[in-house]
């Protein structure tokens, strides 16, 4: 058996390597933990949650509440969870890195927007093991249209690095791109050559400053009736400023539905929020800011 002492030689060497090869990814991970741990110094910013946020975003959409699409959701979501645990692979809160994985109100939010949207192009910055991501391209093949392109980090570690979208069965990935990356890097680019999106989901890292970088560049490029969907916005003041800054006509605020209760939450659960984007509205010039 290994010394403590020993055990913690080994884990700054293997720290040393991974440093040494990708210095950049390296840098990157450290300056966004000093930024997150100076923005979770600040209190939380009370969010009112939406009652009743599913009929309401029917109704926005002019849909009928209670509707099939949701309903064909939930045995699927129930095979996702026991596929991976079958693989011996933890699911839900903290159970990727220290990250969540999309839980089970908000895929079910995803799902009806891919479902009611019809989307041609979703964008997703943040993956893990690629619950969203799944459900996504899910949604996508039964309505016969669209693709996914994801932006995610990879992790340091080479054995969280290979469990990256472990949950998207390989029967839906040839609508998948998955770009290597963090989205400070990889998002503008990748707005600017996809031209204009229908749906944009953030669940990379839920700093005010990572939010607005992300969510104000999707918001330029997301195409009048698309959606945003935020999530982990109990955590910073993203969602806030950002509804001051566009002022959307709909936005709502939802209570998440994790497999087990996430104790580091104020309501051992989480908030996500879904923006909608008006028919008639028109883009909004970005501050160089953010």
């Amino acid at each position: 058996m290994l010394t403590s002492g020993l055990q913690s030689v080994m884990a700054a060497s293997g720290r040393l390597m991974r440093a040494a090869a990708d210095p950049v990814g390296t840098w990157d991970k450290a300056l966004d933990r000093f930024l997150e741990s100076r923005e979770y110094r600040r209190p939380l910013y009370p969010y009112a949650v939406t009652e009743e946020w599913e009929n309401k975003l029917h109704e926005a959409l002019g849909l009928p509440t209670g509707c099939a699409e949701t309903r064909e959701l939930e045995p699927l979501w129930l095979q996702a969870v026991a596929e991976l645990r079958g693989r011996g692979v933890d699911v839900g809160p903290a159970s990727f890195y220290g990250y969540n994985d999309g839980d089970a109100a908000l895929i079910r939010a995803i799902w009806c927007l891919v479902r009611h949207l019809r989307p041609q192009t979703v964008v997703e910055t943040g993956v893990g093991h690629g619950f969203t991501s799944r459900f996504v391209l899910e949604a996508l093949s039964r309505n016969g249209q669209g693709a996914l392109t994801s932006i995610d980090r990879p992790p340091l570690d080479p054995m969280m690095r290979d469990r990256v979208g472990s949950a998207v069965p390989s029967e839906l990935r040839s609508g998948w791109t998955l770009i290597p990356g963090t989205s400070r890097r990889i998002l503008p680019p990748t707005l600017s050559t996809l031209g204009g999106i229908d749906i944009f989901i953030h669940d990379s890292l839920h700093t005010e400053r990572n939010v607005r970088f992300e969510v104000d560049r999707a918001w330029h490029a997301l195409r009048p009736g698309g959606a945003l969907v935020i999530d982990d916005v109990d955590t910073n003041w993203g969602l806030r400023s950002f509804l001051e800054k566009f002022k959307p006509d709909f936005a709502v605020v939802c209570q998440a539905e994790p497999v087990r209760p996430d104790t580091r939450r104020f309501n051992d659960r989480g908030l996500f929020a879904i923006i909608l984007k008006s028919k008639a509205a028109a883009s909004h010039s970005l501050e160089s800011k953010h």
